[in-house]
Order: C-alpha cells, then sequence, then structure tokens
C-alpha cells in the first residue's frame, strides 16, 4: 500500500471515529441547536455521516469536509424547511428532508434545475435558492454542501465534470446572495449513488440531481 492510500485511509477512519463517538446533549426549540454524533446518521446509511465514511471521496476532507470529524449538530429546521417548500418547492418536485444526522437535505431534480447536458440553472429554480440564501444569511453558523450526481449514461469524465459543474452552479448562486464562499462546499460525484434505477428512463432521471445540505457543524 503506498503512503499516500494509507494516509488517505488512516484520516477517513480517524473521522469516523470522531463521527461515532459523538454525543447528544441540549435541548432543540426554535433557533436552537443540540449537539449530536454525525455516526447516528452514519448508523441508518444516510445524510452527511454517510458521506463522510466514504472512502472513495476521501477528498471531501482536504476540501474543507473535515470540519464535520467533531458531528453535525442537531437543528431545529422547522421554520427553514416550511420556508423552502412555501417558496416554490413543493410544486416543482424538490423534496426537503431532515437527515437523521442532524442536516437538512434539499433534493433539486435535474428536470427543473437544469437543461439536458447543461450546468446552467433554470430560472425557475431561483425562489428555491433564495429561500435557502436568505436562511443562511438569517443562520451565520449554517454551511451548506452541494452534491452533484448524473446517470450513468455517456462517459464517466463527461459525467464528474457535469455533476461539479452542477454542484458549483448551485454554490456560486448562494454566494451571488449573500452567502460567504467559505460557508459553502461543491462536489461533483458523477453517477455514483444512484437513488433510481439506471436501466430505466424514470430511474436515470431521478439519478440526476443535486442534493443540497444544510448542517451546523458541531461546536
Amino acid at each position: 500500500m503506498g503512503l499516500l492510500q494509507y494516509k488517505t485511509r488512516f484520516l477517513v477512519a480517524v473521522t469516523a471515529v470522531a463521527l461515532v463517538t459523538g454525543c447528544a446533549t441540549g435541548e432543540m426549540g426554535r433557533g436552537e441547536h443540540t449537539a449530536i454524533g454525525a455516526g447516528a446518521g452514519a448508523a441508518v446509511g444516510a445524510g452527511l455521516g454517510a458521506l463522510i465514511g466514504d472512502s472513495s471521496k476521501a477528498t471531501w476532507i482536504g476540501a474543507g469536509i473535515g470540519a464535520l470529524a467533531g458531528g453535525v449538530a442537531g437543528y431545529n429546521w422547522s421554520n427553514i424547511k416550511k420556508d423552502v417548500e412555501q417558496s416554490g418547492a413543493s410544486e416543482l418536485g424538490v423534496s426537503v428532508t431532515e437527515m437523521p444526522d442532524g442536516s437538512l437535505r434539499v433534493n433539486l431534480p435535474s428536470h427543473v434545475s437544469f437543461a439536458v447536458g447543461q450546468a446552467n440553472l433554470s430560472p425557475q429554480l431561483y425562489p428555491v435558492l433564495d429561500s435557502v440564501a436568505r436562511a443562511m444569511q438569517q443562520h451565520p453558523d449554517l454551511r451548506a454542501i452541494a452534491l452533484g450526481y448524473t446517470d450513468s449514461t455517456g462517459s464517466a469524465q463527461v459525467n464528474e465534470r457535469l455533476s461539479q459543474q452542477r454542484a458549483e452552479a448551485v454554490t456560486r448562486y448562494l454566494n451571488q446572495h449573500g452567502v460567504a464562499s467559505g460557508r459553502l462546499i461543491a462536489q461533483g460525484r458523477g453517477p455514483s449513488d444512484p437513488i433510481g434505477n439506471n436501466a430505466t428512463e424514470e430511474g436515470r432521471a431521478q439519478n440526476r440531481r443535486v442534493e443540497l445540505y444544510l448542517y451546523m457543524p458541531q461546536k
């Protein structure tokens, strides 16, 4: 095993241990948060905890995701979730889901977000992203990670590039609307982690998406 590979695996392992050892404290109320280990999310295979544990994406550590090594702080998302949903998300098929690890996932299907093969945001999505930007301005402790995905058609190189460009388009919009770049991360993941069957047109449509996670790092 090469030295670089060893160091990468070691770093991921250390991060995973830190996530699992996080503990729950505090009470959740309006505008309040409680510290919960991101290992809770990893335990059910969902949310940021599971993503951090993906050794194939160890580059996340160097990109800033290492800030989550202490866990993700649970947050009372009710008002933010309601605002995003009422911005037009429900009508567009944009789902807003509270994840077990304490993050909030805003799933942006590509058919309402981008033209085929393109990375320019569709104007119909602006109100949804405006609501996210507004929430992040009102709650400066929040951070966001945009994950771009494609279906399995096309070359790996094209899919990786397109997924990265789409993730960056989302974070760029947030940055242009008042969210500091240091609070944002964009990651293209190509056809990995499909949520639909790539053998069907419907499944491929489900896989073409950007997942935007809002979270608060545990202090």
